[in-house]
């Protein structure tokens, strides 16, 4: 079994992205995990995981619209959803760093 861990910084204000929506699914899209980052833009309690492939998606545009941000209707990114394969057991960190028009992911440790 692997551990996972997701950790979301918000780039826009140079601070962690806290009360974002998080949804873990399986490459079936069974829904493993729901939870919302904490104030240090982490997602406490992600599951354990089989090799296999996931999907991990951040609601991203209600967090911006929540701090006061006028996004477009509809916005250039709502749901970012990061795909991903576990190929072997140890640690998975899947880490989002989120602007209104980018954001950019890479494995962590």
């Amino acid at each position: 079994m692997t551990s996972l861990s997701t950790h979301v910084l918000d780039t826009t204000h140079g601070r962690p992205a806290s009360g974002i929506a998080v949804r873990l699914e399986a490459a079936d899209g069974a829904l493993l995990f729901e939870g919302v980052t904490n104030a240090d833009g982490r997602c406490l309690g992600l599951p354990g995981l089989s090799i296999g492939q996931y999907r991990i998606a951040f609601a991203v545009a209600a967090y911006f619209r929540g701090l006061g941000i006028a996004l477009a209707d509809p916005p250039f990114l709502d749901i970012v959803t990061i795909a991903f394969g576990v190929a072997d057991t140890g640690h998975y960190h899947v880490p989002l760093l989120v602007s209104p028009y980018g954001y950019s992911t890479y494995r962590g440790s």
